[in-house]
């Protein structure tokens, strides 16, 4: 079943995630404009990204590990593996075994109903450009402006991972739609 969800797929983290969050660009560094597969970071990688490429990609792994934080912990266990979100950014995010997964491809997914990959879009825009191409076969239901669920194949829209698209507000609504996912099924 990995096999089937990692073709063509480009990224960060570790290859067998079952958290994935896609995001229409990614880090300007050599490293990460050729990349064919999902490579999970070190410890540190994320540090650097952060210093080479500023602002804007610190606030993308800030928001990605506090969210997984905010998680329900009965349903999902990140928040076990650290005391914060800090040191779970720092420690374990988008690292081998962390099941999560920065993709810069558009998704491919699995229609079976044993899929249980969870999939978060950053970005209605990005989203739109998807479906508009293609790229995207959904049956999606905005449920405001800015997010928009698919139940059977766990796909969540919503703002990009930035502090004023995503604010700690937002991202306790995500978290509670994410919970959806487990709690149904």
């Amino acid at each position: 079943m990995i096999e089937q969800l990692l073709i063509g797929k480009r990224g960060i983290g570790d290859s067998e995630f079952s958290f994935a969050v896609y995001i229409e660009n990614q880090p300007p560094m050599d490293e990460y404009q050729q990349l064919n597969e999902v490579v999970a970071l070190k410890t540190g990688e994320i540090s650097r990204i952060g210093q080479v490429c500023g602002n804007g990609w610190r606030k993308v792994f800030n928001v990605y590990a506090k969210l997984l934080y905010a998680l329900d912990s009965n349903y999902f266990n990140f928040s076990s593996f650290a005391p914060s979100w800090q040191q779970y950014r720092d420690q374990y995010l988008l690292q081998s075994n962390s099941q999560t997964a920065l993709l810069f491809s558009p998704p491919e997914l699995i229609s079976s109903s044993d899929n249980n990959v969870i999939h978060i879009i950053c970005g209605r825009t990005y989203a739109k450009k998807l479906l508009n191409e293609g790229q995207l076969a959904a049956q999606l239901l905005w449920l405001n402006e800015e997010f928009a669920i698919d139940t059977k194949q766990k796909i969540i829209i919503c703002p990009y991972f930035d502090y004023r698209q995503l604010s700690n507000i937002k991202i306790d609504y995500l978290a509670s739609l994410l919970r959806q996912f487990r709690a149904t099924g």
